[in-house]
């Protein structure tokens, strides 16, 4: 992309680009398109509180590939992805913004939201920001954090959703479902055993995994989407150990996923992890598991 006239800037994490970030970015897009300037969304990776000495970063609602997908799809037209490592952690507010915002990136206008803070022991504010921006001559807009009445939209609060297995209203947040991604890796083949095989996912990195359970669903892979019930969880019932999350695609038992790139994504928890006196109890519940599945998602 050529940014020899300067770019219009957002800037964040983006963890997850919900709702909130949505409309960051939808201000922005109006912002580049009315100077007639590229719009570039600039996030960071590792996240920075992986940096910070006691802190812990947060696990995450979205891979980077994931977050680049869903920022181009929210409007931006590139994403930049700064490498946060101590150097950087380590930078002044005006160092930051020179070097990376206008001698790297041609800032004509900068995006942020109202709570924005950047550089050396996040020092920097908005108006740190607006005061560096007129000596170098871009504007600065900050966007009020926006929610849906009760409580604004937070990468905060959707991972604590997740976390309990509150799907739909991580959803609301979103404004789509939550999804993981991975590959698909061989288990222990007992679902295939039972008439109901399962991929197996295999992800990177620390993203939330919602609550141990059962879940009406979505598996896309090779460009298809079909229709799942997921069981996330140890499988206590055959005295399982390793937290895993697998999916039946509904009504298929004729699909090779293995070592397959695919989504997974979560619409409805139907219950929680249970165990079962006999084998046919459990045979029970897994077909009602897969019939509500089926009736939820069928006008999807």
């Amino acid at each position: 992309m050529n940014l020899d006239s300067g770019a219009v800037l957002s800037i964040g994490v983006f963890d997850g680009v919900h709702r909130g970030h949505q409309a960051l970015l939808a201000h922005a897009r109006r912002a580049a398109s009315s100077r007639a300037l590229p719009l570039v969304a600039v996030t960071f990776d590792p996240h920075p509180m992986a940096v910070v000495p006691g802190r812990e970063a947060p696990e995450s609602l979205a891979s980077v590939e994931q977050r680049k997908e869903l920022l181009l799809a929210a409007g931006a037209d590139a994403v930049d992805v700064l490498a946060f490592d101590a150097s950087m952690a380590a930078m002044a507010p005006d160092e930051f913004v020179s070097r990376e915002l206008v001698q790297r990136l041609g800032a004509r206008e900068v995006v942020v939201g109202e709570d924005f803070r950047f550089g050396h022991r996040a020092t920097g504010t908005v108006d740190t920001l607006r005061d560096t921006g007129r000596r170098w001559g871009f504007d600065v807009s900050a966007v009020p954090l926006l929610g849906d009445g009760a409580e604004r939209w937070s990468s905060t609060r959707i991972r604590r959703a997740v976390a309990e297995g509150r799907v739909g209203d991580a959803q609301d947040a979103l404004g789509r479902p939550y999804a993981l991604d991975g590959v698909v890796v061989h288990g222990d083949h007992r679902g295939r055993e039972l008439g109901y095989p399962t991929a197996n996912l295999s992800w990177q990195g620390d993203p939330v995994v919602p609550a141990d359970g059962v879940y009406a669903g979505w598996l896309t892979a090779a460009g298809e989407r079909h229709p799942s019930a997921i069981s996330v969880g140890t499988n206590p019932q055959f005295d399982g150990r390793e937290r895993r999350v697998e999916s039946y695609v509904l009504d298929r038992d004729d699909l090779d996923l293995y070592d397959l790139r695919v989504r997974v994504e979560f619409v409805e928890r139907l219950r929680g992890q249970m165990t079962f006196d006999s084998l046919d109890g459990l045979l029970e519940q897994m077909a009602t598991d897969v019939d509500r599945s089926r009736s939820l998602l069928s006008g999807a």
